[in-house]
């Protein structure tokens, strides 16, 4: 099913953990204002493919790649990211810069983006770290 022109639901809820991975109506919902709002918006002023490397996560797939109970991937609210030729700072820097009304913004781990849109987004801005085997979130980018 297309989303928007350059994202499908299929991609915005693959998983590699084999396990089921369906998106109800509220949930689809979710994922087509997160691709319309941001994520489309964003692959439009680059120019170039914006990777999903994971969005939806039903209660199954969130467990099994150890998210927590009450994640937007939980609400297809969220997507990962990644853009090939930027850096994962460049890029959240890059969302910032355009004014998309993004609600969660994370860099992490230098790697990848977390990206989320809700209806009254807060424009959060945190960059992820791995501190003495434990994840740490600092304020801002």
């Amino acid at each position: 099913m297309q989303l928007t022109p350059n994202f499908t639901l299929e991609e915005m809820t693959v998983t590699s953990t084999g396990l089921p991975n369906v998106a109800n109506r509220t949930e689809r919902a979710a994922l087509l204002a997160l691709a319309e709002h941001v994520l489309q918006p964003l692959r439009d002023a680059l120019g170039k493919p914006v990777y999903i490397t994971s969005a939806f996560r039903s209660a199954a797939v969130n467990r099994a790649v150890g998210g927590v109970a009450g994640s937007q991937h939980r609400k297809g609210q969220a997507a990962d990211i990644r853009v090939q030729g930027m850096t994962s700072m460049a890029l959240a820097q890059r969302i910032v810069a355009l004014g998309l009304p993004f609600d969660q913004l994370i860099e992490e781990f230098g790697e990848w983006v977390h990206v989320s849109y809700a209806p009254q987004p807060r424009q959060q801005q945190l960059t992820a770290i791995r501190r003495e085997g434990r994840t740490r979130y600092l304020q801002g980018l």
